[in-house]
């Protein structure tokens, strides 16, 4: 569903005019698009790097879903299905009293989408998620892909995200988490 809305240019108008909805939003082009929610299988293998990364980090710095980011370019913002928040955001978000990350915080550390089927999906994921959120200076971007059977890790340097594929029984390897020791399969699978 797209709701025309000329007032809507920024993220911060985003914001306001969203406030109390259940739904969630891209503002892309001054028009609200309302994105469907998430299959269980998606939701389930982005469960899985969760309770894996909460061993290293506290659960106050992972957000499953729900979390809008603000981002260059169009649409204006994203939800990634999982991220690993800086250090402040969480304190910051209580202060601007939504589930938010804005162009003035830090970006997260890390964020993770899990691509659903189709090839509109997968253009998105992999070309323009990953342009934005490398425009955005977010240190690590995983891309969960149970079609190619893959977990794709962008690295940001400062020529850009370098990329590592993973699959069947190879470790993931993260920068931003060298402790982890989870395989492709581990976290593609869907018991």
């Amino acid at each position: 569903m797209v709701q025309a809305n000329p007032q809507l240019q920024t993220f911060e108008d985003f914001l306001n005019y969203t406030e109390g909805t259940d739904a969630y939003y891209e503002l892309a082009n001054g028009e609200l698009v309302e994105m469907p929610p998430e299959s269980d299988e998606s939701l389930y293998r982005a469960m899985r790097l969760y309770e894996a990364l909460k061993a290293f980090i506290g659960m106050r710095q992972i957000r499953l879903q729900g979390l809008a980011i603000a981002v260059p370019g169009q649409p204006k913002n994203r939800y990634p299905d999982l991220t690993v928040l800086h250090p402040d955001h969480p304190q910051q978000m209580s202060a601007l009293g939504r589930a938010a990350i804005t162009l003035d915080m830090e970006p997260p550390r890390v964020v993770v989408e899990v691509v659903s089927p189709g090839n509109e999906n997968h253009r998105r994921d992999y070309f323009e998620k990953r342009n934005q959120y490398e425009w955005r200076g977010i240190p690590e971007y995983w891309i969960i892909d149970p079609v190619l059977d893959q977990v794709t890790v962008l690295s940001l340097s400062e020529s850009g995200y370098s990329e590592a594929v993973f699959s069947g029984d190879e470790t993931v390897c993260s920068p931003a988490f060298p402790e982890l020791t989870l395989s492709a399969n581990d976290i593609l699978t869907v018991d």
